[in-house]
């Protein structure tokens, strides 16, 4: 019976009470559990079918959570959670949404950190060692017996787990490092040290130069990291080593997919598709807003490769999620660029590339993008270096705590000379990208790639009915007005907003995703039958500065201005509209005296996301928290207007 032997493991004392002969019954039980649970489920189950055998041999060596074990990315801890009390959340369908895809001590005391982004394992296990070492010997009072950092999957090429190996070396001491060296990152391996790494697995780890030795660890090879006894084995001789060492661990990635797997294009070893899971019953899903408007992107780009050499297309190794297919990477050659996971890289990377005359277009996730921001600040926007960032998943969405989008409205915004796009179809899109690819655009461009309630509203046929590029001058009241400041790339053509419908009273203004909502609230308001409300609609397609013209010319004639965001509201983009029309009685007398015969002081409504983390919260529960539903919104603004504000 599939998961019986597993079924009886509630803790590691059990993995530990097991006979010998029994371990590799309990990897197979946990293998086929893994891809039963990934065919109705999803997930990372390639990472995880591979680490079964280092995982049951942890958890029988080691005594969690004593021992400390930190799991880099921790998408690789399913296996860990089974061993450690959770198991029914993967052998029980109406349980598999019990558990994040990812380690959380409030799960589990096993659980040692919240993680989802790469490369952080060594240096936090050099925190939890140092603290042991600072507070008394190995068995002292800290409670931390022996520390574990296992890495791999790619993460060693993030430049953080190198500053933790330097760390690691220099401060000595307990410390195990595992490196999971399946040969694979999210997708093929890139970077410089793949080549020793490789060395080292052919030669059964004597192979010279061993980056490890330079680094000053001691280091070990263990070629068949599939092998439960043989990991049992080495594990007990390292258990309790009085300095760092690595252990490099060569796994087969995806071992055990099956035929029906097999079917859907997941096979074992190096396969960019067993990195992620979607459940089979969604083979015939249309692809969603990422891989389609990223899909449409490469297409328009590829078409410039031939005659602009240098264009170029940047992936911090997350190429597939995006759009960026297998198929256009082979026709790009050298236009195309995978950084690993290395995304401070990335950035600094494509300020170099633009700096030199070439148009770098980087491309990879808003949760990714929080680890560049230092980058975003100082080697690009401080350079004023032409380079297009390119973020996906930006927005309110139900992912897990740790790949949220809803910040990168706050990151990107408040950095000066960075030009912040948000476009509500596909078309502006590929206009939007095209511009800040081109020799006209001279500052670095972020295009936040629509989402799927863009996509969601094409695929119906609809599309924005205004087509203008800025508001009509029939609108424009203080048009002339010369004490306004000039906005930041004065040449971009986005600076004012566009008036999709001109009405009165009300005007709703829809940043980016959130313009599909606030169409949704302008219908509701005109479809009362008892009090309707000819809102005026206002796509401002740019969120970085302010169409200040704009904004004057809608406060003479509206009672209310409401902004609406799918990101947080604190630090974002409609709390500058707030703080704008606030601003009005401060101005010098002469000028309040111009405001008085022009403008209606103005009540606004912020409509956007609570400053939290949210974990895998369905996307309508998000909405009504947050009023963001269209009849929330909709009471909102008629409770305003009925209270004569």
């Amino acid at each position: 019976m599939n998961g019986e032997l597993l079924g009886r493991i509630g803790s590691p004392a059990d993995v530990k009470a097991l006979d010998p002969a029994e371990l590799p019954q309990l990897c197979a039980d946990i293998r086929s559990t893994l891809v039963t649970y990934g065919k109705a489920h999803g997930g990372h189950i390639g990472s995880n079918l591979g680490v079964v055998e280092l995982t049951v041999a942890l958890h029988r060596v080691f005594d969690s959570p004593r021992d400390r074990i930190v799991f880099d990315v921790s998408h690789q801890s399913y296996v860990h959670k089974m061993l450690t009390g959770r198991a029914q959340a993967y052998l029980d369908p109406d349980r598999y949404d019990e558990v994040t895809g990812f380690t959380n001590p409030e799960e589990s005391e096993h659980d040692q950190f919240v993680l989802g982004h790469t490369g952080t394992s060594i240096s936090l296990a050099c925190g939890l060692a140092k603290t042991r070492d600072m507070m008394g010997d190995l068995n002292g009072g800290s409670g931390i017996g022996n520390v574990i950092a296992v890495i791999g999957d790619g993460s060693l090429s993030s430049a953080i787990a190198f500053e933790g190996l330097n760390n690691a070396a220099e401060q000595g001491g307990n410390l195990i490092i595992i490196v999971n060296d399946n040969e694979m990152s999210i997708a093929e391996d890139f970077g410089g040290m793949y080549g020793p790494l490789a060395r080292l697995r052919e030669s059964g780890g004597t192979a010279e130069p061993n980056l490890f030795h330079a680094f000053g660890l001691d280091y070990r090879y263990v070629e068949d990291g599939n092998n439960v006894a043989a990991l049992v084995e080495v594990l007990e001789q390292v258990k309790d080593i009085d300095h760092p060492i690595v252990l490099h661990v060569h796994t087969l990635k995806g071992l055990g997919l099956d035929a029906e797997d097999a079917a859907a294009g997941l096979v074992e070893g190096r396969c960019e598709a067993n990195h992620w899971q979607d459940p089979l019953s969604a083979a015939d899903r249309l692809p969603g807003a990422r891989k389609y408007y990223g899909e449409m992107a490469m297409r328009a780009l590829e078409e410039r490769f031939a005659t602009e050499p240098g264009l170029v297309v940047i992936s911090p190794a997350t190429p597939g999620s995006n759009g960026i297919t297998r198929a256009f990477r082979e026709r790009a050659g050298a236009h195309y660029v995978d950084t690993g996971i290395a995304e401070e890289h990335a950035v600094a990377f494509a300020s170099g590339i633009a700096k030199a005359g070439g148009r770098p277009a980087l491309a990879t996730s808003a949760t990714f993008f929080q680890r560049t921001y230092d980058q975003l600040q100082q080697e690009l926007a401080l350079n004023r270096t032409p380079a297009t960032l390119l973020v996906f998943g930006a927005g309110i969405s139900d992912a897990d705590n740790t790949h949220s989008g809803a910040f990168d409205i706050a990151m990107m915004s408040n950095i000066p000379n960075l030009v912040c796009l948000a476009p509500t179809s596909g078309e502006e899109f590929l206009r939007m990208l095209a511009w800040s690819t081109s020799a006209e655009n001279h500052d670095p461009v972020v295009i936040r790639v629509p989402g799927d309630m863009i996509l969601d509203g094409e695929r119906e046929g609809h599309y924005p009915a205004f087509r203008a590029d800025e508001c009509p001058e029939s609108f424009t009241f203080i048009g002339q007005r010369s004490d306004l400041p000039t906005p930041p790339a004065p040449d971009c053509p986005w600076n004012r907003y566009r008036i999709s419908h001109l009405g009165s009273e009300v005007a709703l203004i829809g940043l980016g995703d959130a313009y599909r909502i606030a169409e949704q609230v302008a219908a509701e308001l005109t479809w009362d039958p008892k009090n309707p409300i000819d809102a005026t609609l206002i796509d401002p397609r740019r969120y970085d500065a302010l169409d200040y013209r704009t904004l004057d010319a809608i406060a003479a004639g509206h009672r209310i201005v409401v902004t609406i965001e799918d990101g947080q509201l604190d630090g974002g983009w409609g709390e500058k509209i707030t703080a704008y029309y606030a601003s009005l009685p401060s101005l010098s007398r002469d000028r309040q005296t111009h405001y008085r015969a022009t403008i209606t002081p103005q009540h606004v409504l912020n409509f956007g996301a609570d400053k939290e983390f949210t974990d895998r919260v369905p996307m309508e529960r998000l909405h009504d928290r947050y009023d963001l539903a269209p009849g929330r919104i909709v009471d909102r603004i008629r409770t305003a207007l009925a209270s004569g504000r």
